[in-house]
């Protein structure tokens, strides 16, 4: 029996890969994995990791093939409404990210607040995607807001 031993890559859809490239390297401190033009038809494969995490790659992807023609314009509007959800990012404190990322000129649709899970704020990157930055803290369901009651 084969043993699944964790998570190893992960898919973000992006407007623009090279454009999203620049971002989660320059703004969020990810580095280039891998950048590879494959086949005839000029398909990219881009991947950025977290330097202290290098098993779980992050794909930029580009909402196409092999996702049919309705699902990627479902993605490409959601990215345009800039509902789309992509990625929950650890930190250890959320407060002095939000102030590093902010002075770096990151989009944050929300500071950070308490959750009963933690500390949590929410990102915008350069494509539309949200992005929840999260301090952890044992959960506590007694504290906090759980959010639109």
């Amino acid at each position: 029996m084969t043993t699944i031993t964790n998570v190893s890559l992960v898919t973000v859809y992006v407007t623009d890969q090279t454009e999203s490239k620049q971002w989660y390297i320059d703004k969020l401190g990810f580095v280039e994995r891998s950048d590879i033009t494959m086949g005839d038809n000029g398909f990219r494969w881009v991947t950025v990791v977290q330097p202290d995490h290098r098993e779980l790659e992050v794909t930029l992807m580009v909402p196409g093939p092999p996702l049919t023609d309705d699902l990627a314009e479902a993605i490409r509007r959601s990215m345009a409404n800039g509902t789309h959800g992509a990625l929950g990012l650890r930190t250890e404190n959320c407060q002095k990210a939000f102030e590093e990322l902010t002075a770096k000129g990151v989009e944050f649709i929300q500071p950070p607040a308490e959750r009963p899970y933690g500390v949590e704020a929410i990102i915008r990157d350069n494509s539309g995607n949200w992005l929840v930055l999260v301090e952890n803290r044992e959960f506590d369901p007694g504290k906090g807001d759980f959010g639109p009651q």
